[in-house]
């Protein structure tokens, strides 16, 4: 099943990139595409405990299964702006 993986601001420079698509099994759970994107992306490391994710536009726990064609997010903190 293909998922793909967005990936934004931090995540993104230290991927290298802002999008990866994920070919996973069927039955596959959050937790299972973070896995393969930690592997395939190392740099990440630092980010994990920072990073929310969501699942088709909505936030998601690790334990969330995934569908065919879901679109994964990797979302850093927000900082910044004005008061």
């Amino acid at each position: 099943m293909n998922v793909t993986v967005l990936l934004f601001a931090q995540a993104r420079d230290r991927a290298g990139r802002g999008r990866v698509d994920l070919n996973m099994e069927p039955g596959s759970r959050v937790s299972d595409a973070l896995r393969e994107i930690a592997r395939a992306h190392p740099g990440l490391e630092p980010l994990w405990p920072h990073l929310a994710v969501a699942v088709n536009g909505e936030l998601a726990s690790p334990d969330v299964m995934l569908a065919e064609g879901a679109e994964l997010a990797l979302l850093p903190p927000v900082s910044g702006g004005r008061s």
